[in-house]
């Protein structure tokens, strides 16, 4: 039987040089989509996949980012106390079980393969999740959901994908692909950033990730790729052939929010799914469009 998916690292140890001055004392993570912060909405999606240990590789000033996953009693008293059960309850819902979160540092900037690597005694032996919250995807069925039940049907690694324009390429992991049934992608080598004359494909890889441990054995190598920097793809690469790898077409949207403009959109798009306030929403935006 397969191990199933229990764990979760958020490589959230970045600057947020695009978002400056407003990172400069607030995590980029932590900057909200309406109400809650874009990790929390990370959080809140692996927690619907089945994720029970929630891992946060972080940096200097991030101090915010375990202040609001933590429980605030003070805080939690005053809302009861005023009758804000609706208020209390959202906060509540933001809290981690103790004994269900862990931090770890990356003191120094080197890729999204080293914060990886420097959760490996948090993950041990098993499988693991990681979400980027600078992607944020909004689907009927949360994105890594479904990432837990294909790899529940094919098991080994499996990263979410999205068709880009052959012209961007050269920002992403791109996969080379063996076969593709239109949903999953049989993986035969990955591309990290590849011009786009030399792309294998247009299947770019999106920050979901679910993989086997066996991926810290070639992390510790500590090898330089792309950028002088320590490339969790290449580390990937070499799984290939030794383990079932898979890329999924997922239902949804994807929204870069480390772009400032793609910030605003998933925004908007948030809102607009939201009941409470949709119709406010689109009344608002008639006045600029």
């Amino acid at each position: 039987m397969r191990k199933p998916v229990r764990k979760v690292v958020f490589p959230v140890a970045g600057l947020g040089t695009r978002f400056l001055p407003a990172t400069k004392a607030i995590p980029k993570e932590m900057l909200p989509l309406v109400d809650r912060p874009l990790l929390q909405h990370a959080v809140e999606e692996a927690r619907a996949a089945g994720i029970e240990d929630f891992v946060f590789v972080t940096g200097r000033s991030k101090r915010a980012i375990e202040d609001h996953f933590d429980a605030d009693t003070e805080l939690n008293r005053t809302l009861e106390e005023r009758g804000k059960m609706d208020a209390l309850e959202e906060v509540r819902h933001s809290e981690i079980a103790p004994g269900r979160c862990f931090y770890t540092r990356q003191q120094v900037p080197l890729g999204l393969g080293h914060a990886v690597w420097c959760a490996r005694a948090l993950i041990g032996n098993d499988p693991f999740a990681i979400v980027l919250p600078d992607d944020f995807v909004q689907g009927k069925t949360p994105c890594l959901k479904q990432m837990v039940e294909a790899y529940e049907e094919v098991g080994g690694n499996v990263v979410a994908v999205v068709d880009v324009p052959r012209e961007r390429t050269s920002s992403y992991g791109i996969l080379d692909v063996e076969k593709d049934d239109g949903r999953l992608a049989t993986v035969r080598g990955l591309v990290e950033k590849p011009k786009p004359a030399d792309a294998p494909s247009t299947l770019s890889i999106i920050g979901r990730y679910i993989l086997q441990p066996e991926i810290f054995d070639h992390l510790e190598k500590q090898q330089r790729g792309a950028g002088n920097e320590i490339q969790l793809t290449d580390a990937m690469a070499n799984l290939i052939g030794n383990q079932p790898f898979h890329g999924l077409r997922f239902e949804g949207t994807r929204y870069d929010c480390g772009d400032k403009v793609g910030f605003i959109e998933a925004t908007l798009a948030h809102a607009l799914n939201r009941p409470d306030m949709a119709d406010k929403v689109r009344e608002m935006l008639r006045k600029y469009c």
